[in-house]
């Protein structure tokens, strides 16, 4: 994982505020959201998040393959 367990789970309580930040941003600029709507967002951002921590890391593979030649 590119990030610890529990760094993880802060970013996401982060995403809390600032997802229901949007919303209020979003109905600002004439764009409703139902609260249906702002889980859903919620929900792809932490599955974003999610598949970026799973990811391997491309880059610190081809550092570590260098110094074994």
């Amino acid at each position: 994982m590119r990030i610890s367990r529990g760094g993880l789970l802060v970013v996401i309580a982060v995403m809390v505020p600032i997802v229901i930040e949007l919303r209020t941003v979003f109905v600002h600029l004439g764009v409703d959201m139902s609260i249906a709507e702002t889980g859903l967002l919620a929900a792809v951002m932490v599955g974003a998040l999610l598949a970026w921590a799973i990811a391997p890391d491309i880059r610190g593979r081809k550092r570590s393959n260098e110094g074994s030649e």
